[in-house]
């Protein structure tokens, strides 16, 4: 696929996870999928099975069979084109999930005239048709890598054509005055105006408005898609790899009395409420001559600027009132604008009440037994609403894809000197020029503007079979 041309040839591949299982689907996608088919597809006496003349999404069983080499009983899908996922004609072919057997329906497959197909070939070939823009297709490898409720609704949006429509509508306005403003230049001896240049100045300020908004979109959409990090930091031996093994229901890091064991960061993952968490355990904050664990100790450092809640962890048979505050006061020099949760652990719920009214002053203290396992649904609770994505309205367009952000980024840049140029009026064809520069990164985002590079990049993260 170095050339991004759209073939007329038949790929195949399969689109279930590679392995063993109970059923695998093999698919094929272009203009003789069905034919090929026909070849190999007999019925359960061997004679041959037609096809072609069978109304388009409908299910045929019969055999896949080779010089009368019964391979497998399959159950057939036929999609014609151009109602199917790639506008080409479409068969997936249903088999039992050996492995031997799902290579040798391939094998038959591409002796009978199919290729192999390439990582995310059948998409981009959906994209070649226009049957997505880029952005959708980009949405699928979204929608499949999706891990938690919230992250599944965005890619489902984006795929749906939410952000593009946007990007559609935004495109359109300024494609208008790009007219004019070139219809101008056309009579630049005559001195004549026909783009009303007030209008122009406000169409401007709405879109660099909204495309504001979409660029800020992008702090939360990362997390969703990423999973929102949390930093478990605190003294050593405060039970920090305790909590992470016992939110995480596994033994994940190991557990010891001796202070500075966890020399490293260890990170895991958990949904909690359809939003995906990640969490990262770092070595105990403290002056050390050990060289090894300083290097584990600015690690944390660097954990706590970069993860989106820091959960403070302490003992609190070690930690008086005073001494706790100046331990926050270390965190809060690197936490930036993270949320900072508290957590007093070791606890004896029996004394809770005396607790409380040491550190009642506090903001959002919470008190757990992690050993005990004691308080950690209120702490799971008090995390999600720390950071509750679920807040997030997903029907509002929020951008997941760095590659988004940086066009929409050009496109500000652009619209900046449009208006700079408004201000200062100056002269038509400049203006033309910075205007077809934010067309170009809106058109970027969708595919109306592309190249081979942007779509090698793209499509090679696919996964064959789709």
């Amino acid at each position: 696929m170095a050339n991004y041309v759209l073939n007329n040839d038949t790929i195949a591949a399969l689109a279930t996870p590679h392995g063993a299982g109970a059923i695998a689907v093999i698919r094929l996608s272009g203009k003789d999928a069905i034919a090929i088919t026909e070849s190999v597809f007999f019925t359960k006496s061997l004679k041959p099975k037609a096809l072609a003349d069978k109304p388009s999404h409908t299910a045929h069983f019969g055999l896949i069979a080779e010089k009368e080499v019964v391979i497998d009983e399959v159950l057939v899908t036929i999609f014609k084109a151009p109602k199917t996922y790639t506008g080409e004609e479409i068969v997936e072919i249903s088999c039992h999930g050996s492995v031997f057997i799902q290579q040798q329906i391939l094998q038959v497959l591409f002796k009978h005239g199919a290729r192999p197909a390439q990582p995310g070939e059948f998409t981009l070939r959906a994209f070649l048709n226009g049957k997505l823009d880029l952005s959708q297709a980009e949405a699928v490898a979204d929608l499949i890598a999706s891990n938690s409720a919230t992250s599944h609704q965005v890619a489902m949006q984006h795929m749906r054509g939410g952000f593009s429509n946007k990007i559609a509508v935004l495109r359109e306005n300024l494609l208008n005055f790009a007219s004019l403003i070139e219809l101008e230049l056309d009579f630049s001896e005559e001195d004549v105006e026909f783009a009303d240049r007030t209008d122009l100045k406000k169409l401007i300020n709405t879109i660099l408005a909204i495309i504001e908004k979409l660029i800020a979109s992008f702090e939360v959409g990362n997390v969703i898609k990423n999973g929102i990090p949390v930093a478990i930091v605190g003294k050593p031996n405060a039970g920090k790899s305790t909590l992470l093994n016992v939110l995480l229901e596994d033994d994940r890091a190991i557990v010891s009395d001796i202070p500075g064991t966890t020399r490293d960061t260890i990170e895991d993952e958990l949904i909690i409420d359809g939003v995906m968490f990640r969490f990262i355990d770092t070595a105990g904050i403290r002056t050390t001559t050990d060289v090894i664990e300083q290097i584990g100790v600015n690690k944390a450092f660097e954990v706590i600027k970069k993860s989106a809640i820091i959960i403070y962890l302490f003992d609190t048979h070690e930690l008086s009132r005073g001494d706790l505050q100046l331990e926050m006061d270390v965190i809060k020099d690197h936490i930036g604008n993270s949320q900072l949760l508290v957590v007093g652990n070791k606890i004896d719920f029996e004394n809770l009440d005396e607790l409380k009214q040491e550190f009642g002053d506090v903001p959002n203290i919470l008190f757990i037994s992690a050993k005990e396992q004691r308080g950690i649904k209120e702490l799971k609770d008090t995390l999600v609403n720390l950071f509750d994505t679920r807040t997030v309205n997903t029907t509002d367009t929020i951008v997941t894809n760095s590659r988004h952000v940086s066009s929409l980024n050009n496109a500000q840049a652009a619209l900046i000197k449009v208006n700079e140029g408004l201000s200062s009026n100056i002269q038509s064809d400049f203006l033309a020029l910075d205007i077809r520069y934010a067309l170009e990164a809106l058109g970027e985002i969708t595919g109306q503007v592309t190249n081979d590079d942007l779509l090698g990049n793209i499509f090679s993260k696919f996964c064959i079979g789709k």
